[in-house]
């Protein structure tokens, strides 16, 4: 069943099915609900799954304003409240990690999956910041050079070439917002969350790598990782039989028989 919920003046969109224990699907950057359509079959099943299109995503509305990781979390918290959940189960795969985090580091839950999350800020080169402050020299001196007009559009060329997919598909607000929440370190939070945490990752996870697993399963105090041989960012998609396998062994206790 589609829902809609209103947070600070944002009309969030999600999906409401199943019954049993609640749980909450929460869908990466760039992505929608139909990410997990081919899940949510199973979860359904067995679960009370609501199933968020994030501000900015979907058939939600947009940000109004600057978004970090703390309001995507809040709004989600609204939505839980909005609807009586207690201790949700929380899946949370790439961003939608990143809110999974910071939700479970203050609220009750009963388990967390994480997977391909995001949350440990990347390591970054000399390489990296020189061109980020060269970008940076750019944008203030070229408008004096060529003008304003000229300036922008040479600007959003080479920020179209050296952006990620993500950032150069995006409005000019969830730009703004990416740059925010993609450079947020969620380490700290990360010991406090206290509910069992299953990490599912691909091998060869290029914009969350395993390393970051890693990191999580040492910080987090009852955390443990399945690596996928050979697959990406989307792990749960490349080895969908693995993933419910998993989550069927990992949440056996709590599903609705």
């Amino acid at each position: 069943m589609d829902k809609f919920f209103t947070y600070r003046s944002c009309r969030l969109h999600y999906t409401d099915c199943g019954e049993g224990a609640p749980l909450l699907l929460l869908h990466g950057w760039g992505c929608n609900t139909t990410t997990f359509n081919t899940i949510r079959p199973f979860l359904e099943a067995h679960f009370h799954v609501l199933t968020v299109d994030f501000a900015g995503f979907g058939q939600s509305d947009e940000p109004h304003e600057v978004w970090g990781v703390e309001e995507y979390t809040q709004s989600i918290e609204a939505l839980a409240k909005s609807e009586g959940v207690e201790r949700p189960i929380l899946i949370g795969h790439s961003f939608g990690g990143r809110v999974s985090i910071v939700y479970a580091s203050r609220n009750e839950v009963r388990k967390v999956i994480l997977v391909d999350a995001a949350g440990v800020k990347p390591k970054r080169s000399f390489n990296y910041y020189r061109k980020v402050y060269t970008f940076k020299l750019l944008k203030r001196l070229l408008p004096l050079l060529v003008g304003r007009e000229r300036a922008e559009k040479i600007i959003n060329e080479r920020r179209a070439k050296a952006g990620s997919s993500d950032y150069s598909q995006a409005t000019p607000m969830m730009r703004t917002i990416l740059s925010k929440v993609v450079n947020e370190d969620l380490c700290h939070l990360m010991p406090a969350i206290k509910a069992p945490t299953l990490l599912f990752w691909g091998e060869r996870d290029t914009a969350t790598p395993l390393a970051d697993a890693k990191r999580m399963e040492a910080l987090i105090p009852d955390a443990g990782l399945v690596t996928v041989a050979g697959a990406g960012h989307f792990s749960f998609l490349e080895n969908t039989p693995l993933f419910l396998r998993v989550v069927e062994s990992f949440l056996s206790k709590e599903m609705k028989k």
